[in-house]
């Protein structure tokens, strides 16, 4: 099961939004949050893709789940106007955002060039 963040969690865990201006992120490895919401059918298309990731990748990197109904104050912080959008958050660098069911493929391929992380090899 990947972590449901809460407007708390999200600043102790990714960024605390009130603390800083800037962006500064708070976690130990690379992540990856998906902003959703139940009823959405591409939501739950990407949904276990996103689980079997998770497994995959192991510690190397987070992935989190925004239910954007629940969690409108994150939602509008980050502009969310269509779901699922998927914010690629690496350890170093400024977040970048994609929008839709992205193919397994291109979310491996963001992974590798935006968190700069490697699938481990098993």
């Amino acid at each position: 099961m990947l972590e449901h963040l809460t407007k708390e969690t999200f600043k102790e865990k990714v960024f605390n939004f009130e603390q800083n201006k800037d962006w500064k992120y708070e976690g130990d490895a690379p992540c990856l949050i998906d902003f959703y919401a139940d009823w959405c059918g591409p939501c739950k298309m990407i949904a276990p893709v996103l689980e079997e990731l998770q497994k995959e990748y192991g510690e190397a990197i987070k992935i989190y789940k925004v239910d954007t109904e629940d969690q409108r104050e994150l939602s509008s912080m980050f502009g969310i106007q269509s779901i699922p959008s998927l914010l690629f958050v690496p350890k170093d660098n400024q977040p970048q955002m994609a929008q839709g069911a992205l193919p397994k493929a291109t979310l491996e391929q963001a992974i590798s060039e935006v968190l700069k992380v490697e699938k481990p090899v098993a």
